[in-house]
C-alpha cells in the first residue's frame, strides 16, 4: 500500500510527465494542505519563454492564485527534482513547512556543483523553517526526468 507521500508524489509525477510532453523539463510539483491538493505546478520555462517558470514557482503561483493569500504556513511542497536555489528561495518566503523531493541533482553533472537544499537551508539558518523529507519514488522520478540516480 503506498504511503501517503508516494501517492502525492504520483499526483507531481503527472504534472512532470505532461511538463515533458509539452517540450519543457519534465519537473512536476504539487503543494497540499493537510491531504487536499491545493496547487499544481510543472515546468513551464520552454513553453513559457520565462526562465522563471520552474515547476515549484508555478505551484507557488497557482496557490496564491487559489488561495488568494502568500503564506502557505503549515502546507506541504512536492517535487519531482531538487529544487534550485531560486526555488528553495521562494519556498522558504512562501511558508511552506515540508519539502518533499523525488530524485536529486547529480553534483558530478549539475551546473549546481556541491548545492543541495540542506545546504542552502544551513547557509541561511532556516532548519527550524523546513522540514525536507528525499527518497520518495526516488527511481521514478529520476526516470520521468531522464537523469541518473545519486
Amino acid at each position: 500500500m503506498p504511503t501517503d507521500h508516494e501517492r502525492m508524489m504520483r499526483i507531481a509525477l503527472e504534472e512532470a510527465a505532461q511538463g515533458g510532453a509539452e517540450g519543457n523539463a519534465a519537473v512536476g510539483s504539487i503543494i497540499v494542505d493537510g491531504d487536499q491538493v491545493v496547487a499544481r505546478g510543472r515546468n513551464l520555462v520552454t513553453s513559457n519563454s520565462d526562465p522563471t517558470a520552474h515547476a515549484e514557482t508555478v505551484a507557488l503561483r497557482n496557490a496564491g492564485a487559489a488561495l488568494q493569500h502568500t503564506d502557505f504556513s503549515g502546507m506541504t511542497l512536492y517535487t519531482t527534482f531538487e529544487p534550485c536555489p531560486m526555488c528553495c528561495g521562494a519556498i522558504l518566503a512562501s511558508g511552506i513547512a515540508m519539502l518533499v523531493m523525488g530524485a536529486r541533482h547529480d553534483a558530478a553533472q549539475s551546473s549546481w556543483g556541491g548545492y543541495t537544499v540542506e545546504s542552502l537551508i544551513e547557509m541561511t539558518n532556516r532548519a527550524d523553517q523546513l522540514t525536507v523529507v528525499t527518497g520518495i519514488l526516488t527511481r521514478e522520478c529520476a526516470e520521468v526526468r531522464n537523469v541518473e540516480m545519486r
